[in-house]
């Protein structure tokens, strides 16, 4: 391997990766699945993974799936959050599980309406 390739693998690997809110969006039925990830390009990557390989969890989310193929899909990043530059040692899933609770309120998606559970009344 040259230094050149050397020098990009190990700039690659420092880069942070994005972080935040996503969904996967049926835009056929308008339900979502919203979740969060410290890492959004992984995690979209591995739910379109999922469906392909008939293997994911959500058996609703699945099933549309597979009735209506991926053309009704929509993978989407919904929201973002930087780290702090000068906290090496930041922990984002507090500042995640917020962001995420209001694209939650914001959409809504149990029942009718996505793939999520409801959540619990207090």
């Amino acid at each position: 391997m040259t230094a050149d390739r050397k020098a990009l693998t190990r700039a690659y690997k420092e880069t942070p990766r994005p972080m935040g809110v996503y969904r996967v969006h049926n835009r056929v039925a308008d339900k979502s699945l919203v979740g969060i990830s410290v890492d959004l390009p992984s995690i979209l990557n591995r739910e379109l993974a999922q469906l392909r390989l008939q293997a994911h969890k959500n058996t609703a989310l699945q099933d549309e799936w597979n009735a209506l193929g991926p053309d009704a899909f929509a993978f989407e990043v919904l929201d973002t959050l930087s780290p702090p530059a000068d906290d090496p040692g930041y922990d984002p899933r507090a500042e995640l599980r917020v962001l995420e609770a209001l694209w939650l309120e914001k959409l809504r998606p149990w029942g009718a309406r996505g793939y999520n559970a409801a959540p619990k009344k207090a």
